[in-house]
C-alpha cells in the first residue's frame, strides 16, 4: 500500500505534460476579489478609473473669484453706502432731546442782543383818508346841475294850501319848504320844481313836489316852468304831501339827466 501523501509519488515524470494549476481554468482575480463558484461565468472586470486633471479645478474656482471681486465689488460698495446713508438721514431726522434741544432757544437772544443798536425802525407810512362829501343844511348854497339851491326853512303839519275859495287839502299834511333857485351858467334855463325836488324822511320814503299845492301857495306861480336868466334867482315856495306826524329828513335837488354834476343833498 503506497502513501498518497508520499512525494515521490505526486512528482511528475520528465517527459510527460504538467497538469495545469487548479486556478489556471478561471481568469486571473484581482486582489480582494473571489473567484466566482464553477459553472458561472466571471463578471465583467470594471476598467480602472482615468485620474482627472487636477488643474481644471483650481483654475474654475480661481475665474469665479476673478469675476466676482470685478462685477460684484461695486454692488457690494454701492449697498454698504445706501445702508451708510439711510444711518446718517435716520440720526439726522430724529430731534435732539434734552440740552441740544434748548440750544436754538438759547442762541435766539445772542442774536437779538448782537444786532446794532443804532437802527432805527422804518418810519410808518400812513394814507391819508378821502375828505368826506360836505353836509349842506339849512341856508347854505348847493350847487345841483346848472343851478344853486338854497333851503331857506322847511314847516311840516300844513293842511290846506291857498284861499278859502281856491285851495288844495292834503290827504295827509303839507311840509312847506322855502328855497331859492339862482341860475349859476352863461345862458338861460327853466326851472320846474316838480320832477326836480324831492324830499326823504328818517324810514327812507321820498316824497314827490304837489305842483297843485304849489300853485295855491305861491303868490305868482314861482317854480312853475320859470324861465330864469344867467345870475337871475327866484324864490318859491314847494309842497310835500306826507303822512301825519312825518319829519323830513333831507331834501335832494336833481342835477338832471343830461349832465355830469352831483346831485345836491341838503340836510334838516
Amino acid at each position: 500500500m503506497t502513501n498518497p501523501y508520499d512525494p515521490a509519488q505526486n512528482q511528475p515524470s520528465s517527459g510527460a505534460q504538467q497538469p495545469a494549476p487548479p486556478t489556471a481554468q478561471f481568469a486571473q482575480v484581482p486582489a480582494g476579489q473571489y473567484p466566482p463558484p464553477p459553472g458561472q461565468n466571471p463578471a465583467p472586470v470594471a476598467p480602472p478609473p482615468t485620474r482627472k486633471r487636477s488643474w481644471l479645478m483650481p483654475t474654475l474656482i480661481g475665474a469665479a473669484v476673478v469675476v466676482v471681486l470685478c462685477c460684484g465689488g461695486g454692488l457690494v460698495i454701492s449697498l454698504t453706502g445706501d445702508d451708510k446713508t439711510s444711518d446718517v438721514s435716520a440720526s439726522t431726522d430724529i430731534p435732539a432731546t434734552g440740552s441740544s434741544a434748548s440750544a436754538p432757544a438759547a442762541a435766539a437772544p445772542s442774536t437779538a442782543e448782537s444786532a446794532p443798536a443804532s437802527a432805527k425802525p422804518d418810519p410808518v407810512t400812513t394814507t391819508a383818508a378821502p375828505d368826506k362829501p360836505k353836509a349842506f343844511g339849512t341856508g347854505d348854497k348847493v350847487r345841483g346841475g346848472d343851478f344853486e339851491f338854497t333851503v331857506n326853512s322847511v314847516k311840516c303839519g300844513i293842511s290846506q294850501v291857498g284861499s278859502e275859495f281856491l285851495n288844495k287839502k292834503a290827504q295827509g299834511t303839507f311840509c312847506r319848504a322855502s328855497v331859492t333857485v339862482k341860475n349859476v351858467t352863461k345862458s338861460a334855463h327853466t326851472f320846474h320844481a316838480d320832477g326836480t325836488i324831492t324830499a326823504q324822511d328818517g324810514s327812507g320814503r321820498k316824497y314827490e313836489v304837489d305842483g297843485e299845492a304849489a300853485i295855491y301857495g305861491n303868490t305868482d306861480g314861482q317854480g312853475f316852468l320859470d324861465k330864469i336868466n344867467p345870475g337871475n334867482s327866484v324864490k318859491a315856495n314847494v309842497y310835500f304831501d306826507v303822512p301825519k306826524g312825518t319829519k323830513l329828513k333831507s331834501i335832494t335837488f336833481d342835477a338832471g339827466l343830461f349832465t355830469l354834476a352831483e346831485d345836491a343833498v341838503v340836510t334838516l
